[in-house]
């Protein structure tokens, strides 16, 4: 064999060696890309399954939607829960005073303030504040104490259970048809909202909208325009869209019907960590969740094994949730849930 040749040969079997090289380069690198893809077909295949077994049919309209709200209590669930005397049967509006040490209650008969053990439930003193009358939400911002009457006149004790205790009275442009049932402190505008359970406003929408107003402390004045508003077509907006909330069939039942409104606000409170406001109703048995641009964040339908008639509610400062309940068929009561934000 000649030099020539043996150089031929030598570079022929580099030039086989490298294509081989190249060969196996370029499948690996096929390969890699068709498993990738593979995976990825997969992984979308399960997710359209994982859907399709959330996804919800909305009888409020034909769309079909798919969103989750998380809820940070389990109103079905009490941690605790607590029997009250027969003298808190028709219980209407619950407090806390401000250094969360009781709970206080009043009901819709007599013109008593009850003091509760938040850890018993038991009552530890009543206090006289003025006549019998339909008093229905209570109220301590430091040391002073509000309660509200159905009719909107607003009642303000100081130095309570003390013999200088003295009593305010201040009164606002609420009609007859109001039925004012709700009071919080807001702590963020140092104002007190008062929710009613009857017309908002004037004129036929009233029919449709529920409406919370503001008293400001500093002036004790209140705007005549609300200062939120419950909508049925927000409700039924908020309910389209959110079709895997829990009893989802039973709140859509509810607001189903175009002729009234079945929401009346029996009680409110500001959540103390998110400020938002939350808005119980005994008609319907609802809890409604509003935040501070008065968007609905959140619907719950509250059992009436737990809840037979949601009348107060209230926070303790690390989200702990109280709701009183009147006593329909028995005694009346208050429920309690553990906050899990």
């Amino acid at each position: 064999m000649n030099i020539t040749t043996h150089k031929t040969l030598t570079n022929l079997a580099k030039n086989i060696n490298l294509s081989s090289f190249l060969n196996v380069v370029t499948y690996n690198i096929f390969f890699f890309i068709f498993f990738c893809i593979a995976c990825a077909n997969s992984s979308l295949q399960k997710n359209e399954n994982h859907q399709a077994t959330t996804t919800v049919a909305n009888p409020l309209d034909s769309i079909q939607t798919q969103i989750l709200t998380d809820f940070p209590y389990t109103l079905d669930k009490p941690d605790k829960e607590f029997e009250l005397p027969n003298k808190l049967r028709e219980i209407s509006g619950l407090g806390i005073d401000s250094t969360g040490a009781y709970l206080y209650a009043v009901q819709d008969e007599e013109g008593d303030i009850f003091v509760i053990d938040k850890e018993t439930g038991k009552v530890k003193d009543q206090i006289k504040f003025h006549k019998e009358g339909d008093y229905e939400g209570i109220e301590f911002v430091n040391d002073l104490m509000y309660i509200v009457k159905s009719t909107g006149t607003l009642y303000e004790v100081s130095d309570l259970g003390k013999p200088t205790q003295k009593r305010t009275k201040h009164k606002f442009k609420f009609t007859k048809s109001s039925d004012v049932e709700g009071l919080g402190y807001d702590p963020v505008t140092n104002s007190l909202l008062l929710s009613c359970k009857g017309k908002a406003i004037r004129g036929e929408e009233a029919l449709f909208k529920k409406g919370v107003y503001e008293v400001q402390l500093d002036s004790m004045t209140m705007d005549t325009i609300p200062k939120y508003t419950i909508d049925l077509e927000d409700v039924k907006s908020f309910l389209k869209t959110n079709t895997a909330i829990e009893y989802f069939d039973k709140l859509a039942k509810v607001f189903s019907p175009e002729e009234e409104f079945i929401f009346g606000p029996s009680g409110l409170a500001i959540h103390p960590i998110t400020k938002d406001i939350y808005i119980i109703s005994a008609v319907g048995n609802v809890l409604v969740v509003l935040n501070r641009n008065n968007d609905i964040v959140h619907i719950q339908k509250l059992r009436k094994k737990v809840h037979a008639q949601p009348e107060g509610i209230v926070f303790d400062q690390d989200g702990t949730l109280y709701i009183s309940n009147e006593g329909k068929d028995g005694k009346g009561a208050i429920a309690v849930f553990q906050y899990k934000g």
